[in-house]
């Protein structure tokens, strides 16, 4: 090889790894990519990570492929991304309020960092919790039930997921706000705090929107109020926390998706767009908006910010009513 050879060789190659990010960030993805969803499967959290999945596979030409890992509150499948996939972008994270904002203030160690070891990509769906009691309750209202409660402080009962679950810390406000005290009964899922609510082992407990919608339609529970700042289309003479007299009581749990911390940027851009475009599709909203979802979109900035601001809040709130894991 002559000199110029050499050169002309030694040019390329240079010009080739300049470009070889840019160039595998054009084909990104071009392998599967794993959705992780750290609560079991057929809960409320895979009613919407199964048609997302199987949108956004779609939309990206490649199989999107859910692996349930539950656990902890979350925090197993939470700690398999942030700590143990790869920052590449072909792995992220169903996150929620309950794993992001709740989960550090009240586990010892959750084997990683939120605000350190992930990087928010997009909000992708809010629900509100919602009051409700046995059909054969005597609680036709918030009222009625507060009245209850003050009759004999400490003593009505109350069911969740488990300890620090959106449905525990929606009942810790409603006490804070309503100058009541409820006896928490954590159960290791919400289906099992259902069940045992509709069996009448337990009167009351907040549960999700989707979840009760269509046990409340069937008179099988009764909704006493929506811990939203407005009511629900799907449950319209449901009124708010705010109508029946308890302020401040607001219960909205916010789900997004999340990569490992140091995913290059313009391959988080990408899935935010990508994801962005999905989650703004009418047709895939129709059927999710029919079961109580309310889908929503953001900036990866927005979401941090959103997330910043209730891991402080909850904070505060775990502070107050001073809730240890036991």
């Amino acid at each position: 090889m002559n000199r110029r050879e050499f050169a002309r060789v030694a040019a390329a190659a240079a010009c080739a790894s300049a470009l070889g990010p840019a160039f595998a960030q054009a084909r990104y993805p071009d392998k599967p990519l794993t959705f992780v969803v750290p609560y079991p499967a057929g809960g409320a959290a895979d009613q919407f990570a199964r048609p997302f999945a199987q949108w956004l596979g779609d939309a990206v030409h490649q199989s999107v492929i859910i692996e349930n890992r539950p656990g902890a509150n979350g925090n197993i499948g939470s700690a398999y991304v942030a700590r143990r996939m790869p920052a590449d972008g072909y792995a992220f994270l169903l996150g929620s309020t309950s794993t992001l904002a709740i989960n550090p203030h009240i586990y010892p160690s959750m084997g990683y960092s939120v605000l350190d070891d992930l990087q928010p990509v997009t909000l992708t769906h809010r629900m509100p919790n919602v009051l409700v009691v046995g059909a054969n309750t005597p609680y036709h209202s918030v009222k009625d039930l507060i009245a209850a409660a003050r009759q004999q402080p400490g003593k009505l009962e109350f069911g969740s997921a488990g300890i620090g679950n959106t449905m525990h810390m929606a009942a810790e406000l409603f006490q804070l706000r309503a100058s009541i005290r409820l006896l928490h009964i954590p159960y290791k899922g919400g289906p099992e705090a259902l069940n045992d609510l509709l069996g009448g082992r337990i009167p009351m407990m907040f549960h999700n929107l989707p979840a009760i919608v269509p046990l409340v339609q069937a008179g099988k529970l009764r909704a006493l109020a929506i811990a939203d700042d407005k009511r629900s289309s799907l449950l319209p003479d449901v009124p708010t926390l705010q109508e029946s007299g308890v302020p401040d009581a607001t219960s909205v749990v916010w789900n997004g998706i999340l990569v490992r911390h140091g995913t290059p940027a313009p391959i988080v851009a990408e899935l935010a767009s990508r994801m962005g475009a999905v989650l703004a599709n009418p047709e895939f909203r129709r059927n999710l908006t029919a079961q109580g979802y309310e889908i929503l979109s953001s900036t990866p900035a927005q979401f941090d910010a959103l997330l910043r601001r209730d891991y402080a809040a909850m904070g505060d709130l775990v502070t107050r009513a001073n809730i240890k894991m036991e």
